[in-house]
């Protein structure tokens, strides 16, 4: 059978996802350029973002360190972007404060000559702070830096502004909400639920519980570890824990001897390739993400995309912007150990296909694609080609 792709919100068959966007403009009339930090070519978001703009003109350029920055913004002219999204290369990657004290120095610096030359910035918030702090007031300062400079402060969550407000104040005026991206019709999903169980060896019986991602101290992953023992112990469903990810801050084995032997789980402690990522989806039942710290979140938005319920920290802002999902549910961060065990013996929540079409209806790729092409469009008075952005996707920057 020909592998399937979902198709919602997708390029109408026939096209590619660039061709959909809209006509792509002849070399000799390219666009501003933009610059993107941090560059990642195997980020899928990064890569669903810039796919409208590419299509509309748009040239991107890339860095990944702050070297790199400082010569690369060097390329940059009148109407030209920079967009700044992960801070952490910048000052936390330094090699000592004093460095990073004369990084902090040289980013104020090329933010003040970048408006000068009436070259925009667009800062990103990924997240509160980064989740690696060797220098916290540095990087509080770095934050204030961008606020100060930026034209468009980009955000994915309503509560952004509120949830970062001890760190840093984001003026009104400068928010844009342009939401996280479902990953409709990226991932090749072919492989059906019998297929990819069977894969794994997991009995009809039992449980799959599904942790997908770097594996980093923030993450919780340990205490996931701990939930899923303690709810195994307790006689009901057989739980099998599922855990794909590439192990940061310690060493891979080290963190394989913490994984208990009768628990039972299937680790695969490296990167997924995109071509099997649908596999661990597709066989598990409920995926578990229990971050000590999070404002977004694009596995949430990934397991949406597979029709994957999901376990989430009990925040205030996730609460206001996923507690309305009847595939969310929330634990306790006080006790999630604990709370985790619990919903992990749960029975798992009723979905019906409109909760899932509801929530992705508004996550089209190509659509939060089209709203960023509008926002650089805004921002340096390019002119896009007619029928380029739909009102829709115009509107959703707001």
């Amino acid at each position: 059978m020909a592998p399937h792709r979902i198709r919602r919100g997708a390029p109408p068959t026939g096209q590619s996802a660039r061709s959909a966007c809209g006509p792509i403009l002849d070399p000799m009339r390219s666009g501003p350029q933009v610059l993107v930090f941090p560059t990642f070519d195997e980020n899928p978001y990064l890569n669903l973002l810039g796919l409208a703009p590419r299509a509309n003109g748009f040239r991107f350029l890339g860095s990944d360190t702050y070297r790199a920055l400082i010569r690369q913004a060097s390329r940059l002219g009148h109407g030209d972007v920079l967009h700044i999204h992960w801070t952490t290369p910048l000052l936390q990657q330094a090699p000592s404060e004093a460095a990073a004290v004369r990084r902090l120095r040289g980013l104020t610096a090329l933010f003040s000559r970048l408006r000068r030359r009436r070259i925009r910035i667009v800062w990103t918030l990924h997240n509160r702070l980064p989740h690696e702090l060797r220098h916290r007031t540095l990087e509080i300062r770095l934050y204030r830096a961008l606020a100060a400079a930026a034209d468009v402060i980009h955000v994915m969550s309503p509560a952004t502004a509120e949830v970062v407000a001890d760190v840093v104040a984001l003026d009104p005026a400068k928010v844009r909400m342009l939401p996280h991206p479902s990953y409709e019709g990226i991932y090749d999903t072919g492989i059906d639920r019998a297929a990819a169980r069977a894969s794994f060896g997991l009995a009809d019986d039992e449980r799959a519980v599904l942790f997908f991602g770097q594996i980093r101290p923030y993450k919780g992953v340990t205490e996931l570890i701990s939930a899923a023992a303690r709810a195994a112990d307790t006689g009901g469903q057989p739980i099998r824990l599922l855990l794909a990810g590439a192990v940061k801050e310690q060493s891979r084995e080290e963190f394989a001897a913490s994984i208990p032997p009768g628990l039972g789980a299937i680790a695969h402690l490296d990167y997924v390739p995109d071509a099997d990522l649908a596999r661990w989806f597709r066989a598990a039942d409920l995926a578990v993400f229990p971050y000590r710290s999070i404002l977004n979140s694009g596995s949430v938005h990934l397991a949406a995309t597979f029709t994957l319920p999901v376990v989430l920290p009990d925040e205030p802002h996730l609460r206001r912007q996923f507690g309305s999902r009847a595939w969310v549910r929330f634990f306790d961060v006080e006790d999630a150990v604990g709370s985790i065990s619990d919903l992990l013996t749960a029975p798992l929540p009723a979905v019906d296909g409109a909760d899932w079409d509801d929530f992705l209806r508004e996550l089209s790729p190509w659509e939060v694609s089209r709203g960023y092409a509008a926002m650089l469009a805004e921002l340096s008075d390019w002119q896009a080609p007619r029928g380029m952005l739909s009102a829709d996707a115009a509107g959703t920057v707001r």
